[in-house]
């Protein structure tokens, strides 16, 4: 199993794309830090007054019922936190290393778009290559080939991610200094102000971010096994990505359905701040949509992939 993953792998970093998709990743960290560090405000003198008059803001637009319904916790959330940080002197405007590697699991959708791509590809360009053949005479069952290659595209994610979290902190620090490092991170759970340590935030925040990259990765090498097209598995993955939580998001104001679309489940960081997609969804019931969704994705794309006649 071992020859087969790393056979998978060197097809993966052979690659030029792959080798220029790491460039642009790192290009991405190192550009995203230089413009946060020209366009930060170094004034930051009266930043309690700037919070009182935001606070002030939203509580008005509470009171004036001018806030959308999905918005209402979002807004308590911001509200509870400025005032906490006021009470307790915590500046919300100090910028350093793990702020910066927070900021940046933004960028795990790059990371999630980039793996798609390999993903989608992993299967299909074997048969449009006619390569497939050369993978099925060896002594080696369907389901090992498949799970092979299934693993070298997350050992592919992987390295992005450590890439990215590493070289955050690095730039981060580089660029806004390392004095921020025991600044503690609020979060809004059960009605009140928490705080955690940022580097156990940092580490959650980025795990959490990767189920969305987990489930669709897992979507695309599904669509690459069926339909055997890396360019339809790749379109429609990335067009989900970038649609899926809006449209979700739209069908869940008219319909409590919605918590059972896939998109209403894969950002596990809104049970952080204690801000659910629907009203009354939990962070287990998002777990086993997601576990159920997972077995869908992986028992179509095994079954099919070892009924098939592949090699014709």
């Amino acid at each position: 199993m071992w020859a087969l993953i790393q056979n998978e792998n060197m097809k993966i970093f052979r690659r030029i794309g792959t080798w220029t998709m790491i460039a642009l990743l790192m290009v991405i960290v190192i550009a995203g830090g230089i413009i946060e560090k020209v366009t930060s405000k170094d004034d930051q003198a009266n930043w309690k007054t700037s919070l009182q008059q935001q606070t002030q803001q939203m509580e008005q637009s509470l009171k004036d019922g001018h806030v959308p319904k999905m918005m209402v916790e979002t807004i308590k959330k911001d509200i509870a936190i400025n005032q906490y940080r006021i009470e307790h002197d915590l500046d919300p405007f100090g910028h350093g290393a793990w702020e910066n590697v927070v900021d940046d699991a933004a960028i795990v959708g790059v990371v999630t778009l980039f793996t798609i791509i390999i993903a989608g590809g992993s299967v299909a360009s074997e048969f449009s290559w006619g390569t497939i053949k050369l993978l099925l005479i060896r002594p080696v069952n369907r389901a090992k080939i498949l799970f092979s290659k299934y693993i070298a595209t997350f050992i592919f994610a992987l390295i992005l991610l450590l890439i990215l979290f590493v070289l955050s902190f690095i730039v981060g620090g580089a660029l806004f200094g390392f004095d921020t490092l025991s600044n503690p991170h609020l979060s809004y759970q059960a009605g009140k102000v928490v705080e955690s340590n940022m580097f156990i935030h940092a580490i959650q925040v980025y795990g959490l971010a990767c189920v969305n990259l987990l489930m669709m990765v897992t979507f695309a090498f599904m669509i690459s096994t069926i339909f055997r097209s890396s360019s339809l598995s790749i379109g429609l993955a990335i067009f989900l990505m970038f649609t899926g939580v809006q449209v979700t998001g739209i069908l869940a104001t008219k319909f409590d359905w919605a918590k059972y679309i896939l998109f209403a489940n894969v950002d596990l960081t809104r049970y952080i701040d204690g801000v659910p997609f629907v009203e009354g969804m939990t962070m287990t019931f998002s777990v086993v949509m997601l576990i159920v969704y997972f077995i869908v994705f992986n028992g179509l794309t095994w079954f099919i992939f070892k009924k098939r006649d592949v090699a014709a």
